[in-house]
């Protein structure tokens, strides 16, 4: 999973730099200006961001990279990284689900609650942009799903390095 940097506060239980890159207004603009995120927002009051530098090493070590971004961020994301995205939106059973799942996590003021079903209202809105899309009525069986999207993404003719001078290979006789 890559790990996003943001400007809220850390909430009991959260580490940073596991859960969140945990940073000042100020040092979030530096980081903007300075071109080291892949993508970011200004969501919920606060920033949030994908800095660049890990996932490019984890890219490099030839690891594939999870992000949870929102709609922006994964358009920005396609943007910067092309066709080594793959989008898959994942739509939660019901909106009543959704609100249930997001009170029992019981971190979040009713305000907050309000605005995260606002915003999930207009994001489910943008799915068709994706590649795949989910619904995610059981999280082991959604992880699964998602898992079998990254085995076959990986099979792509276009991903598979070496394969040109392979066939020609094959088809030398070798």
């Amino acid at each position: 999973m890559s790990v996003s940097a943001t400007t809220r506060p850390m909430r009991p239980g959260e580490v940073d730099g596991k859960d969140y890159h945990f940073v000042d207004l100020e040092q979030f603009r530096t980081m903007v200006s300075a071109g080291e995120f892949l993508e970011w927002a200004h969501v919920f009051g606060n920033r949030y961001g994908t800095p660049r530098k890990h996932v490019e090493d984890m890219l490099a070590s030839g690891r594939d990279v999870l992000f949870d971004i929102d709609w922006q961020g994964a358009q920005q994301l396609y943007q910067q990284m092309g066709g080594d995205v793959v989008r898959v939106f994942i739509l939660p059973p019901s909106i009543t689900e959704l609100e249930h799942r997001l009170r029992s996590r019981g971190t979040d003021s009713e305000e907050v609650i309000q605005g995260r079903m606002d915003r999930a209202v207009s994001e489910i809105g943008h799915w068709d942009g994706y590649d795949y899309v989910l619904v995610n009525e059981d999280v082991e069986a959604c992880f699964r799903q998602v898992h079998t999207i990254l085995q076959a993404e990986r099979l792509r003719r276009s991903r598979q390095t070496g394969l040109i001078g392979f066939v020609r290979k094959l088809s030398r006789g070798e």
